[in-house]
């Protein structure tokens, strides 16, 4: 079974730094397709950044492009995300994600991923 653990969460400043860490288990998701997600209260959840295949396909969220940055350690079976310059609006719960396969095209519909982190809460004031 496919467990994705998320960590790195926390209290920041406006105009901090924090990086999210996410510890894959599991032998049945594509190693090469993660992504990140994240709820606010009251609003849907919505994808934040991507990586989708080997040749290192990424795509982020408009409104974190230039602040965010995911980056995979295939290896150690880690997904992390870098968050510069962070903003108030950036509060959320952020989840990580993974596929049974391979999927394609770059994308954050929600119901292409297979399986989901717990979440970890960052807050930005």
């Amino acid at each position: 079974e496919v467990q994705l653990v998320e960590s790195g969460g926390g209290s920041v400043q406006a105009g901090g730094s924090l990086r999210l860490s996410c510890a894959a288990s599991g032998y049945t998701y594509n190693r090469n397709c993660m992504a990140w997600f994240r709820q606010a209260p009251g609003k849907e959840r919505e994808g934040v950044a991507g990586s989708y295949d080997r040749e290192g396909t990424t795509r982020y969220a408009d409104s974190v492009k230039g602040r965010f940055t995911i980056s995979q350690d295939n290896a150690k079976n880690m997904v992390y995300l870098e968050m510069n310059r962070l903003k108030p609006e950036d509060t959320a719960i952020y989840y990580c994600a993974a596929v049974k396969s391979y999927i394609g095209y770059p994308t954050f519909s929600l119901p292409n991923f297979d399986f989901w982190g717990q979440g970890t809460q960052v807050t930005v004031s």
